[in-house]
């Protein structure tokens, strides 16, 4: 595992894992806006999720709560995390189902930002 820490290109933290304790954070919830709830609560462009799933899916990543960005404990999107392709391709998530990773929940929206 990578211990540095990630950041996409806006600057923001994006790590999910923590290789001191050998745990990732996931999502127990969608946030309020998530981008698999339905209604486009994002008002992102058309095919912007499905086009974030398809990258992921093809990294053997992940998609990050966009509630998480920015605080101390960025977590993978519970909505990802049940999705069928993603919960299936993601590396951390694998890991975790096999016991290598221990999955620390994350509360979105309840997160402190910076």
């Amino acid at each position: 595992m990578n211990t540095s820490a990630t950041y996409s290109t806006d600057g923001l933290r994006h790590d999910v894992a923590d290789p001191a304790t050998w745990s990732v954070r996931v999502c127990t919830d969608r946030c309020a806006t998530c981008i698999f709830r339905p209604g486009n609560l994002m008002n992102l462009d058309p095919g912007r999720v499905a086009n974030m799933v398809k990258k992921a899916v093809a990294d053997e990543g992940h998609i990050v709560c966009h509630d998480t960005l920015g605080t101390e404990a960025p977590a993978i999107c519970a909505g990802f995390a049940v999705h069928p392709s993603g919960r299936a391709a993601s590396l951390a998530l694998r890991l975790a189902r096999a016991g290598v990773l221990r999955i620390v929940p994350v509360q979105p929206d309840r997160e402190s930002k910076p």
